[in-house]
């Protein structure tokens, strides 16, 4: 009877794990897209990549029709869901964030060997967390409304601390709300805030901007208007000034206006929305009508409705020597166009001076020619050996392209 009583307890405790890993797999869509992530209660999630895993995951995400100029190759770096902005140490840790499950990643590629080794979770459970930079060993991340920091984060990997809040006061609005971070030279942090709204006018000066942080003593300052929602920027090595994206408005039709790739040379200036769009159409639906002469126009004109989101200029030594200090857009791709544009890597190639030559694809081949949609680039980033990364929130994964003559 005793032996009996013991054997019904003992399924019942199987039963009950059985059923909770059931449930964890089914409700965990990282779990279901990384596939060897494993999170237990209390432990942050860990993956371990293989190179078998990286030549099925080049296979299922056919990434032979991806384009490349001669030369280079695109491979798979690491697995991460919803792969959105990227921040490179300089061991070469590659911190990913996933705005969609609130979480943020450490890819780790311990023998240097071009494919990603660990991919552990540093931070979870947060609110759109988009934004990620790095700071004397700090990892800081912008969710909606705030600004959180983990300490020493490299030497913390494997046991991260809770992010600390550093600053909470930007909007909480979720349109547009997601924010792309970046520590400039004067060692502030940079922090868009877009417009709530496709296009319309706020009374508060914080909306349509780009905010500088101090984040010791955390002053906040507006140093740029007219910006509807940038969402990738980079200072020029040589010059130091500042270069941004911006998403341009809807609902104008399928070839106006077009995103911008923008300058500010100085603080105070303001790019035009919503009363001018991409430098030369003024918007009559917004009262007081301004001149678009009142504004300051964009350097070049992207595509339409593409969604140019990260941009990085080239600062490794791999490439071939004309693409020093050039610049890499990831165009995330249109979602009301009637014909699709953009899902692909663009590379403007512009002087010190800020005067363009040329916009043409880097990297294409995510949207096929009967409108599929293999991947959505989001962010752009150099890795410390010279190569490109560049993340793919469609295809949930970080590819690295390479070159060797």
């Amino acid at each position: 009877m005793k032996s009996a009583i013991l054997v019904v307890i003992f399924l019942l405790i199987c039963g009950a794990g059985a059923l909770y890993a059931f449930t964890f797999t089914r409700n965990n869509a990282a779990f279901r897209q990384v596939g060897m992530l494993v999170q237990l209660p209390q432990q942050k999630a860990k993956a371990v990549q293989t190179p078998e895993l990286q030549k099925k995951l080049f296979e299922q995400n056919q990434l032979d029709k991806i384009h490349v100029p001669a030369g280079f190759r695109l491979d798979v770096f690491a697995q991460v869901p919803d792969a959105r902005s990227l921040a490179v140490s300089p061991t070469g840790v590659v911190f990913v964030s996933n705005k969609a499950q609130g979480n943020v990643y450490a890819v780790i590629d311990d023998n240097k060997d071009g494919f990603a080794d660990r991919v552990l979770v540093v931070a979870d459970k947060l609110k759109v967390p988009n934004g990620v930079a790095l700071k004397n060993g700090d990892l800081f991340i912008a969710t909606i409304n705030q600004i959180l920091k983990i300490s020493d984060i490299e030497n913390n990997l494997e046991n991260p601390p809770k992010p600390a809040i550093v600053f909470d006061g930007y909007p909480k609005d979720a349109f547009h709300g997601w924010k792309f971070i970046a520590f400039g030279p004067d060692g502030k942090l940079y922090v868009p805030v877009g417009a709530p709204c496709n296009n319309c006018t706020k009374e508060e000066n914080v909306y349509s901007s780009i905010t500088r942080l101090d984040v010791d003593t955390k002053q906040m300052d507006v140093i740029a208007h007219g910006i509807r929602n940038s969402v990738g920027f980079a200072w020029h090595p040589d010059t130091k000034q500042l270069w941004f994206t911006d998403n341009g408005r809807d609902e104008m039709g399928d070839d106006q206006p077009t995103d911008e790739l923008n300058i500010l040379s100085q603080d105070g200036l303001n790019f035009g929305f919503p009363f001018c769009h991409q430098g030369d159409i003024q918007d009559t639906s917004i009262t007081p009508n301004k001149p678009c002469s009142d504004f300051v126009p964009p350097v070049q004109k992207l595509s339409p409705h593409a969604a140019a989101l990260g941009m990085r200029f080239y600062t490794g030594t791999m490439f071939p020597a004309e693409y020093a200090k050039q610049i890499f857009i990831a165009e995330h791709g249109s979602w009301n166009r009637k014909t699709p544009i953009g899902y692909r890597v663009m590379l403007v190639k512009a002087g010190a001076d800020g005067k363009t030559t040329s916009y043409e694809p880097f990297a294409d081949g995510w949207l096929q020619p009967d409108g599929k949609v293999l991947g959505r680039p989001v962010d752009v980033a150099v890795w410390t050996d010279g190569s490109l990364l560049i993340s793919d929130d469609k295809a949930g994964l970080v590819y690295r392209v390479s070159y060797q003559p």
